[in-house]
């Protein structure tokens, strides 16, 4: 899904002007939606875990979560958010871009420390937990911002800044031994970043396997080996429920029809739309609309 899309699905409070680029979104799973596909965007992101429990995948290493951990997404890094059983998980969503605390290119702090914790040449936890010696410390950073930006004093822009400062000066004196991070291959991250933008982008249009081979410059075979390999599942199942995710989000959020929406999701054929939509939900789409 694109940014903007999940940024509009929820009901949000946003804490900020245009000029102050931090955002906040309160999202549960399921009952908002049962996962949030692959997908990466060069904003800085924070999952901050409320309750219950759940799954966090970054740059395809899955972990369980649970309430308290905060996941730290660095600009570019693809990322999921899933259900674990059948267990429910409410979470925080921080979204900022990383001019906020950047100056300039003259900018000792963006030079030294913040330009490289972001692009993982200062490597990082992604996961915080409280199993890390600075977790509180951390964590105390997410809560003073939030009580901040829910009472919004005059100059709390200032606050905010200032603890998302100290926040990643804990990540930057906390680094990790570089051999301490499980790599992933760049050009294969990139090659899947790829695919998985192109998909948010055209998942509406007809999008075929020999689109896709072309794209990546595979021949087919080698590009459903690929994609497979790497993603765990074909790459027609997983086309298929991305726009059935995004189905589901518009029966709730909008009036149009189910013919529309399946249109509009990418279906051309509304008996298929109907039949994998209770495959996957249980209920047909004009059931699961209410």
């Amino acid at each position: 899904m694109n940014l903007s899309e999940y940024q509009n699905y929820h009901e949000t409070k946003s804490h900020t002007a245009e000029e102050f680029p931090y955002t906040t979104y309160l999202c549960s799973i399921p009952l908002d939606f049962t996962h949030v596909p692959p997908h990466w965007h060069m904003e800085i992101e924070l999952i901050v875990i409320k309750k219950g429990r759940g799954t966090v995948t970054v740059d395809f290493r899955q972990r369980s979560v649970t309430a308290g951990d905060i996941i730290f997404i660095r600009p570019g890094q693809l990322h999921s958010i899933g259900q674990e059983e059948n267990r429910s998980m409410e979470y925080e969503n921080i979204i900022l871009k990383p001019g906020l605390l950047i100056s300039g290119e003259s900018d000792l702090c963006a030079r030294q420390y913040l330009d490289p914790l972001l692009d993982g040449r200062i490597p990082s936890e992604s996961f915080l937990t409280p199993a890390l010696s600075y977790y509180k410390d951390a964590s105390d950073c997410i809560r003073q911002i939030d009580l901040l930006c829910d009472t919004q004093p005059e100059g709390y822009q200032l606050g905010v800044k200032g603890f998302l400062f100290q926040f990643f000066f804990l990540l930057v004196s906390n680094r990790l031994e570089k051999e301490k991070e499980p790599a992933v291959q760049t050009k294969t991250l990139e090659k899947l970043k790829t695919i998985l933008k192109y998909v948010e982008e055209h998942y509406a249009e007809h999008i075929t396997i020999e689109d896709m081979a072309a794209l990546t410059y595979y021949s087919k075979s080698h590009f459903m080996k690929f994609f497979k390999a790497h993603m765990g599942s074909g790459f027609i199942e997983y086309l298929n429920d991305y726009r059935l995710t995004m189905a589901e989000r518009l029966l709730k959020t909008s009036d149009a029809s189910v013919l529309e929406i399946a249109e509009m999701s990418g279906f051309d054929n509304l008996s298929y739309f109907n039949r994998i939509f209770k495959k996957k939900y249980g209920e047909s789409p004009g059931k699961w609309r209410g």
